[in-house]
């Protein structure tokens, strides 16, 4: 049974990078052919595939998100990282990291998910 975990600071001021990782038990990240995903869904709002991290190291982001997102990993620890820059309060969300068993590009391919942590942007 594959189980994620988010962590992470719950609030980030403006203009600030978000950082959050999410640990990984159960499985390895390096598995054949599995890609590691963040997903989020601010307040009210339907949810978000931001981007992922392949198996083999490769990364894939959401064209909206491309340009603040980074996605990496330590294969150490089984952990992927994920960080927004610039954030605004429009980027308060819950944030879910997930394993999707092909690049699907949408929330609509993960079979698992971690329970979420909300990120609040504020002052």
């Amino acid at each position: 049974q594959v189980q994620l975990q988010e962590s992470g600071p719950g609030l980030v001021k403006p203009s600030q990078t978000l950082s959050l990782t999410c640990t990984v038990s159960g499985g390895s990240i390096t598995t054949n052919y599995y890609y590691w995903s963040w997903i989020r869904q601010p307040p009210g709002k339907g949810l978000e595939w931001m981007g992922a991290i392949a198996y083999s190291g490769s990364t894939y982001y959401s064209p909206s998100l491309k340009s603040r997102t980074s996605i990496s990993r330590d294969t150490s620890k089984n952990q992927f990282t994920l960080q927004l820059s610039s954030v605004t309060p429009e980027d308060t969300a819950v944030y879910y990291c997930a394993r999707e068993p092909d690049l699907y590009g949408s929330w609509l391919g993960v079979d698992y998910w971690g329970k979420g942590t909300l990120v609040t942007v504020s002052s």
